[in-house]
């Protein structure tokens, strides 16, 4: 096993940058997450890594050592691709066991490895098998292990999971996760999705347009994301933004830009005189009698949370409540907000503004 280290890498296609000057330290035996939507460079960093692309710059480190110019074959990594990539003329287990035959491995060290890793994944009895024979999450897993029976120093996964159905891609993230807790393997795994992100991972790396915004672990990145930006990729639903400014008079009230007045629990200086974004959690908005009065756009009852979406500030804000809210689109509810928990943004740096 060994850390990875990314040092001010770059990549350009031609003259357009598509890697900005990435920096990441991953510690050895970390699962961390490289998240982001499409087009932020999260997967070219994966496949950098694996030798698949060449760097414009910088260097990339397995273990300390430097692997910019090595081929992929002699970084000790394996990689999980999106779609299976099994042979469909080959069992299970010669499509497992075809990387070692292709090294040279002895057949009875290849019938070991194939054997302890159809064991961790669930896979013993389907050894005889072909792939079309095998359901998505079989396939999977066949394709995991074929990476296990390397015994690589890092693990990557490229969207390992965006070919599964819903249910079966839960399943598929507790057993990944429980895999890598048995292994202790280096693990850089890609995904679009925030989800799998924040119940996977021991650290987040959230890039946009090349860049890294913001590294973290999971629940950090949640509580005190760096920008506007994370705080509306990470979280589901996502975070509500408001615009207007702190009341000059009295700074424990922002005063949105329809003049709604909103708690805040002590600003800090550096929020005075500014354009500011609210930022508040879908959670921290509670029913209240007593509260302020919300016209109720779009109510989703989910079984055991209600979600909804009301007017608030000038805009619409989503709401998250436990108990069950007997109310259609057009009433009004009352709301109370959490102070405790809203965060601030400067609405021309996207900065939040640390209390």
């Amino acid at each position: 096993m060994a850390g990875v280290e990314f040092v001010d890498v770059r990549k350009s296609f031609g003259a357009v940058p598509i890697i900005k000057g990435v920096n990441i330290g991953i510690e050895d035996g970390e699962f961390v997450i490289l998240v982001g939507p499409s087009g932020c460079g999260k997967s070219t960093l994966l496949r950098m890594l694996a030798g698949l692309e060449n760097i414009s710059a910088g260097s990339i480190r397995i273990g300390g050592r430097v692997v910019n110019t090595l081929p992929p074959k002699e970084r000790d990594i394996a990689m999980v691709f999106q779609n299976y990539a099994l042979y469909p003329h080959m069992t299970v287990a010669d499509n497992m066991a075809f990387s070692l035959k292709l090294n040279g491995t002895a057949k009875t060290e290849m019938e070991r490895r194939v054997s302890a890793a159809a064991e961790i994944l669930g896979l013993s009895s389907l050894l005889d098998r072909y792939p079309r024979q095998l359901s998505g999450g079989q396939r999977q897993r066949v394709a995991m292990g074929r990476a296990i029976v390397r015994d690589p120093q890092v693990f990557l996964f490229d969207e390992p999971l965006s070919n599964l159905d819903a249910k079966l891609r839960v399943a598929m993230r507790a057993e990944i996760k429980e895999l890598h807790q048995r292994l202790a393997t280096t693990t850089v795994y890609v995904t679009h999705d925030q989800i799998e992100a924040m119940t996977m991972a021991d650290k987040i790396v959230v890039m946009h347009d090349g860049v890294v915004e913001q590294i973290g672990a999971p629940l950090d990145l949640y509580d005190k994301p760096a920008n506007l930006f994370v705080a509306g990729f990470i979280g589901s639903p996502a975070m509500n933004m408001i615009n207007g400014r702190l009341d000059p008079e009295d700074r424990t009230a922002f005063v949105a830009v329809d003049g709604t007045r909103l708690p805040v629990a002590d600003p800090g200086q550096a929020a005075v005189g500014r354009d500011l974004v609210y930022g508040l959690r879908p959670e921290f908005i509670r029913l209240d009698a007593a509260g302020l009065p919300a016209e109720v756009i779009v109510i989703e009852p989910t079984g055991y949370e209600t979600h909804m979406i009301v007017k608030l500030g000038g805009g619409e804000a989503n709401c998250v409540f436990r108990e069950r809210v007997r109310v259609g689109p057009g009433e009004t509810i009352n709301i109370s907000i959490d102070a405790d928990h809203v965060h601030l943004f400067d609405k021309d740096t996207g900065k939040r503004l640390s209390r």
